[in-house]
């Protein structure tokens, strides 16, 4: 994290180049075992797969596009010796003009020492409504901006207010020092709270600077320890601020730097308010790629040869629709069903090509955590998967599995669709997450509203969270199979257990009409039976 928040943070070259070592092309020495490094005390050395998620991971917190140039000679079955990736501010960095980039809904913490110009750089950039200052709540509650005893009284109220205005999905600016950690805490406590993403923007201006600045003001002068403290406090707090949580740190270190600042508002990844449909949004898939296919071209999709052989994630059928509709998967394309390969092909080149979406699944998760390193137990049909990917030729499965994993990384948590009409998630969204960002947000699309507790089955016992839903969005999802699609206060569950013998559901929107196929049989035996026995086939070996 140092090393993102001090090259694409602070010093933001104009195209910063990363190279890493490619740790898979060990078994090229007989030397080296898999994890050894090449160089001693090398830091950076990872998989392709690794360098590949590192690097979307950046490019989409930084704002920077991604070009990928290995160096050095290139094995079929390993990929080449030295990854490269290239990064483009693409309008954001630069050094001559400083472009941030800010969420549309975010809580912004303005931090820096008394002087260091937070009020001014606030009212140049931000609406008055947006901006809530210390100041001003302090002299809303004693009639002295200046009366530090009212402090406390200052901060419930300032408090209370952002809190609103997060509720309402609105912008909110913290015009305030901020130095100290635990003056950030209950902050960050709000943007948490509120699913919203927290951003710093630290005027790190220079002790000196700072006191002339006060000393010409007569609400200011009050002794140079008091700015010595704020500095030294804001050196301490700078290279921890993405610990405690900020997505965005933006550090100006200079009155010329900060004179230069534009701000930008950007959209989420999960804003696609601009798309109206109309759409086919498609239940929970499994590897059931012979019902994907039939149900595709059910509503009219057609496949053609895919305009980009060379990825081999892409290879195979484009499908698209003559009349401009598109398809929106629910997630969870993997494990359990027998073709979860040619459906991660189908819908990544669906997504690649405009033609189609699709959130991230709980499988989809699993897999890749799988395929970046982590430790996962391999059961609820991701052996499946995994076998799938073992049995690929030598020369294509390591290039198969970093595009796989950069997909994998690339899929959201949620949708929100036509003007906020349609959210889409795999396992459903509370109406105060939707078109937001956070961890327990993307838990909850995951898994939905879990007690932490298991049934009688070993499967985690959820709680019904669409039997409370009242908002206005239409929520589609899929995560827990149902013998049929049925409506409840505006959210439909369209996993209609297609893999464990039942059908593969879509729901086309705005017409909200069902289309179903039924599964050719009954791949995996499902934990808890959700058919009656006479509905699904014998279990298959």
């Amino acid at each position: 994290m140092d090393f993102e928040r001090l090259v694409f943070g602070y010093a933001r070259p104009t195209t910063p180049v990363v190279t890493t070592l490619n740790r898979e092309y060990n078994v090229k020495s007989e030397a080296l075992s898999t994890g050894e490094s090449r160089r001693g005390g090398h830091r950076f050395q990872e998989t392709h797969a690794e360098f590949a998620v590192w690097a979307v991971r950046v490019g989409n917190a930084y704002g920077s596009t991604i070009d990928k140039a290995p160096l050095g000679p290139i094995d079929e079955a390993v990929g080449a010796l030295t990854p490269v990736c290239v990064f483009s501010a693409d309008g954001r960095g630069g050094c001559s003009a400083m472009m941030i980039g800010i969420p549309k809904l975010s809580l912004v913490l303005l931090i820096g020492a008394s002087g260091a110009g937070k009020s001014t750089f606030a009212r140049r950039h931000f609406r008055a409504s947006e901006i809530l200052s210390s100041d001003y709540f302090r002299g809303l509650v004693s009639d002295d901006e200046t009366d530090q005893t009212a402090t406390v009284d200052a901060f419930d109220s300032l408090h209370f207010v952002a809190e609103k205005r997060l509720a309402r999905g609105l912008l909110t600016v913290i015009d305030a020092t901020n130095v100290r950690p635990e003056s950030r805490w209950s902050l960050m406590a709000l943007a948490r709270r509120f699913h919203v993403v927290p951003v710093a923007i630290v005027l790190n201006l220079d002790e000196e600077t700072c006191h002339q600045r006060n000393q010409s003001r007569p609400d200011r002068r009050f002794g140079r320890s008091v700015v010595r403290n704020h500095c030294a406090d804001l050196r301490r707090s700078l290279q921890h601020l993405q610990r405690e949580g900020f997505q965005y740190v933006y550090d100006l270190p200079s009155a010329a730097v900060i004179e230069s600042v534009t701000v930008t508002r950007t959209r989420l990844n999960n804003d696609r308010t601009d798309e109206h449909g109309p759409f086919d949004v498609i239940g929970d898939v499994h590897g059931c790629g012979d019902e994907l296919e039939r149900l595709l071209r059910t509503l009219g999709y057609v496949a053609t040869e895919s305009p980009a052989p060379s990825s081999e994630i892409a290879a195979g059928p484009l499908y698209t629709h003559p009349e401009g509709r598109k398809a929106v998967v629910v997630g969870d394309l993997v494990d359990r069903g027998p073709r979860g390969l040619d459906v991660l092909r189908i819908v990544a080149n669906m997504t690649r090509h405009g033609s189609g979406f699709c959130v991230q699944g709980n499988h989809d998760h699993k897999l890749l955590r799988k395929l970046t390193g982590s430790h996962v137990k391999i059961k609820h049909g991701l052996a499946e998967t995994l076998a799938e990917l073992d049995g690929l030729p030598p020369d294509i499965q390591p290039r198969f599995r970093r595009e796989l994993a950069e997909f994998l990384e690339g899929l959201v948590s949620h949708y929100l669709f036509d003007d906020g009409r349609l959210v889409v998630a795999h396992a459903g969204l509370k109406e105060s997450m939707h078109g937001r960002d956070s961890k327990q947000l993307t838990s909850f699309a995951l898994y939905g509203d879990t007690t932490g507790e298991v049934d009688e089955f070993g499967l985690p016992i959820r709680l019904n969270w669409a039997a409370e839903y009242r908002g206005k969005a239409m929520v589609v999802y899929g995560h827990t199979p149902v013998p049929a699609a049925e409506w409840l206060n505006g959210t439909v569950n369209i996993d209609t257990g297609c893999v464990f013998g039942g059908q593969l559901t879509a729901l086309r929107y705005p017409e909200r009409e069902f289309v179903s196929v039924p599964a050719a049989r009954r791949y995996f035996v499902p934990a808890r039976p959700f058919l009656p026995e006479a509905e699904s086939d014998p279990p298959t070996s």
